[in-house]
């Protein structure tokens, strides 16, 4: 059975333009997605039960957000005999700014939209995928986009690809800690996606990336020792970390020196597509 793909996605920019009433944040981002994916089998069941076969240490099966998608998506649909087995191979890190378990959620509406022949739109999938997390549109929006609202209303653009290195601490971070830090700046100025598109990447930044590098002297120092080889940053909340390279062979350099440190990282290429609808 071929896996469905669920890829990582990078913040190549990130401005916090205000909180709103709902305690979300509006947000100014940039979304590329990499070929670095997790990937996903189902097995269709006839008795309307959802199970995911894969189990994770830290999170039960039903507070998983595979499970709560194809539960949302039996309940749009009215189909109380609708089933499933899901499983994971699980290579994103959780917790790691790269939308992995949001990447997860919208590969299972996708996937079970087309296998139990549901037929709803992109954009009534969207709409499901929002009621998840505020990242989950995105993926199945499925293109690289210049985002705001709260980071789900999308214009698609494509993008110069690039070599990255990604660099992934063994750190987990909470999203929810970072946005209700008082230290973290909600005032970034709303500017049009032609003035931000303008700037060098060298010149953008991630509003997010002062609060976690006082949080966590470790990507403090990482960011510190990869910016002096390549522009580099926090994605999302992070943990993780991203450089933008020149090649392939300067990611590959980059790499050995983390690898001497013992710090986990990946080399991918940036993607306009999700690999999750075929070509």
């Amino acid at each position: 059975m071929k896996p469905w793909l669920a890829p990582a996605k990078l913040n190549l920019f990130l401005y916090i333009t205000g909180r709103r009433a709902d305690n979300y944040h509006n947000l100014q981002t940039l979304f590329q997605f990499i070929d670095y994916c997790d990937q996903l089998t189902f097995n269709l069941r006839q008795d309307g039960q959802i199970n995911l076969l894969t189990e994770f240490t830290n999170i039960p099966s039903y507070k998983n957000l595979m499970v709560i998608a194809a539960q949302k998506l039996k309940t749009f649909a009215n189909r109380p005999d609708l089933g499933v087995d899901m499983a994971i191979d699980k290579n994103i890190p959780m917790g790691g700014g790269l939308g992995g378990a949001s990447s997860n959620a919208a590969t299972v509406l996708v996937a079970l939209n087309q296998l139990w022949q549901l037929n709803l739109t992109t954009q009534q999938l969207m709409d499901l995928g929002r009621s998840i997390g505020a990242d989950v549109p995105i993926f199945i929006y499925g293109h690289s986009a210049f985002a705001q609202g709260i980071g789900d209303q999308f214009q698609a653009l494509t993008l110069p690809q690039h070599w990255y290195l990604v660099t992934c601490p063994n750190i987990e971070i909470s999203t929810a800690t970072v946005f209700n830090d008082p230290q973290l700046n909600r005032n970034s100025a709303v500017r049009t996606v032609d003035e931000l598109m303008a700037l060098p990447f060298s010149e953008h930044y991630n509003d997010c990336e002062a609060v976690v590098r006082k949080r966590y002297p470790q990507i403090n120092n990482i960011i510190t020792q990869l910016s002096r080889l390549a522009p580099t940053r926090l994605t999302g909340t992070g943990a993780c970390v991203f450089s933008q390279c020149e090649s392939q062979q300067q990611a590959q350099a980059m790499q050995a020196q983390l690898v001497a440190q013992s710090i986990p990282s990946i080399i991918a290429k940036s993607l306009n597509k999700s690999p999750l609808y075929p070509s």
